[in-house]
Order: structure tokens, then C-alpha cells, then sequence
């Protein structure tokens, strides 16, 4: 009955509040089935280790030369174009309408790209900012894919315990890595032995999600993958 009630309830706003292309201005959809279809995704051959594009599916030079605690980094698409302003827009300008449709477009790569995962863990944003925002986009995503596939969503294990200037504002990768070190804990033991993705809106060098692995894996969790929308390449 209530996911009955959920798409009651989704239609009705669709009728109300109807949605038009971030990409096209076309009503309908957050993206319309047309500009889907030219969304720039990543394909293969890619690093096995953080997905980037890389020339005949091997190690890039990063994952080389850096010990990541994350097992695994997969995004669907660059972030560029219309995918950029959808996460944007939800990010920023509160249309959290996006969530789902994006939410969408990950479970869709899961089926055809299966990562080895047992629950579903946002990235989480720090009290300060999650007052300032009023909500956290990882969040909505990773709901929303939680009820696509079925995988239990666990939000309130891992928490951000210091706050840090936003990932972008830093140059380079190795900033990146010491702005977001130590910036995350667990509260208790729930993920231990479990096989964790960790969902976030866009990577840039990957810092932010194995930050969080580095806390959840201390916490006793067996793996983890991170998996976004979109990755800057």
C-alpha cells in the first residue's frame, strides 16, 4: 500500500508542480528520454580500482602511487553537460525531485555492472552544513536506490565528525586527501562484517569516499565500494 501511496503521491506534485528537461526545456522529465540518451557516460576499458577512462583497462598512475582503503570506485557518467546541472541542481538548488531519476540512472548501471553489496551508506555532511542545506543529496540518492533494489539504506552509522571546506574549492589531490582525513567515525559496530557501497553525487579524486571507507572498515565493515552519478575526468 505505501509504495502505491508514494506514486500517488509523486503524480499528483508531477501534475501540480510539473517538470520540465534540464537539458532540452522539454515537460515531462528532469531529463527526457532524448537528452538521456546522449549522457556522457563511462564506458570501458577503465582503471579497475577508480574507474576513471584508462587505456587498456589497467592501474592508472593514482591508483599506483596512492594505498586506497576503498576496494573499488564506480560512476556512471563524466560530470559534464546536462548530468552536471542535474546534480547541481539538486546539490544547491533544492530540487529534490532530481533524486529519484538519478537515483534511477544508478540502478540501472548496478544491474548491468553488479559491485559486491549487502547495504547502501551515504556520504554524510556535516551538522553544520546539513543546517545550512537542510538536507543531504547522498541521502536522497541513496533512498531512492534503496528502493529500487531492494538493498537496506543504513544513514545514521557513518557520520562526518569535523567540518571541511567543500572538496571543490581545493586544487589538488593531495589537498583534497588531507582536507577530508580523519573527517569521519563510525557510531557503533552495525556495519561490521558487511559488504558496504557508499553512495555520493560526483568524485573528483575519490578522497571523500575513501575517507569514509577508512572509517568504516576500522569499524569492522568487509568491503566497500563507493558508487556515484558522476565522476570529474
Amino acid at each position: 500500500m505505501l509504495p502505491q501511496l508514494t506514486r500517488l503521491g509523486r503524480t499528483a506534485l508531477n501534475l501540480l508542480f510539473p517538470l520540465w528537461c534540464l537539458g532540452c526545456g522539454k515537460e515531462g522529465n528532469i531529463i527526457c528520454s532524448s537528452c538521456r540518451d546522449k549522457l556522457p557516460e563511462i564506458t570501458p576499458p577503465i582503471c579497475p580500482r577508480c574507474g576513471i577512462p584508462q587505456a587498456d583497462g589497467i592501474p592508472c598512475s593514482t591508483c599506483l602511487s596512492w594505498q586506497h582503503e576503498i576496494d573499488d570506485i564506480r560512476a556512471r557518467f563524466r560530470f559534464e553537460a546536462v548530468i552536471r546541472r542535474a546534480i547541481h541542481e539538486l546539490k544547491y538548488k533544492n530540487l529534490r525531485a532530481a533524486a529519484r531519476p538519478l537515483a534511477e540512472l544508478l540502478g540501472e548501471y548496478l544491474i548491468a555492472n553488479p559491485v559486491p553489496a549487502e547495504v547502501l551508506v551515504p556520504v554524510p555532511l556535516h551538522p553544520k552544513r546539513m543546517r545550512e542545506r537542510g538536507y543531504n543529496q547522498s541521502e536522497l540518492l541513496c533512498r531512492e536506490l534503496g528502493n529500487l533494489s531492494g538493498l537496506p539504506v543504513v544513514a545514521d552509522c557513518l557520520v562526518r565528525k569535523r567540518h571541511t571546506s567543500p572538496q571543490a574549492r581545493t586544487a589538488t589531490a593531495s589537498q583534497r586527501r588531507s582536507n577530508v582525513a580523519a573527517a569521519f567515525t563510525c557510531r557503533d559496530q552495525r556495519l561490521g562484517g558487511k559488504r558496504v557501497l557508499l553512495i555520493d553525487d560526483v568524485a573528483t579524486s575519490g578522497a571523500t569516499l575513501d575517507a569514509c571507507t577508512a572509517a568504516l572498515k576500522s569499524s569492522g565493515a568487509n568491503s566497500v565500494w563507493g558508487l556515484t552519478i558522476a565522476r570529474e575526468v
